[in-house]
């Protein structure tokens, strides 16, 4: 059954999962910092800044929020090469199961990225969140040489 599902044209859907890892984090700040001190809707890039300067706020708090901006701006600039790797991929023709196996690591990849982005404190975490996104990056870059390597056979 596994396999079976595995085998169908599923990574388009990955595209819209990896775009809400990038989204996920956002909101997770737009709610904390409106939670905090409101949620200023007409400089809204102005708003992490807001918590970050503010003395009443927990230094801890304020860390977490621009941490959460932090991933997801970190998501915003891996979404376009995950985006043209997997429309590349489809394009080229390479099997469903590798376009699969590499989009739900990839999802999966990102979710637990942000995960440790948005829970560190410690150096180590850091380390931890650069190595999370180090083996990560390879994926795309897998999906694109390999539709590369089938075009140019071709």
């Amino acid at each position: 059954m596994a396999l079976a599902l595995l085998s169908t044209p599923l990574s388009f859907y990955s595209i819209p999962a990896v775009w809400l890892t990038a989204f996920v984090p956002v909101m997770l700040k737009t709610t904390a910092i409106n939670k905090l001190k409101g949620f200023n809707n007409v400089q809204p890039r102005r708003n992490t800044g807001r918590v970050s300067g503010d003395p009443k706020i927990p230094p801890e708090i304020a860390a977490r929020i621009e941490r959460m901006e932090g991933a997801h701006l970190n998501g915003m600039e891996n979404f376009p090469l995950w985006a043209a790797a997997v429309l590349a991929g489809n394009f080229a023709g390479l099997d469903n199961y590798t376009l699969n196996v590499v989009a739900i690591s990839y999802v999966f990849g990102r979710g637990l990225y942000n995960y440790v982005y948005i829970n560190q404190k410690t150096r180590a975490q850091s380390t931890m969140r650069s190595l999370v996104f180090f083996s990560t990056l390879p994926l795309p870059l897998y999906l694109l040489i390999s539709a590369a390597n089938k075009l140019a056979k071709q």
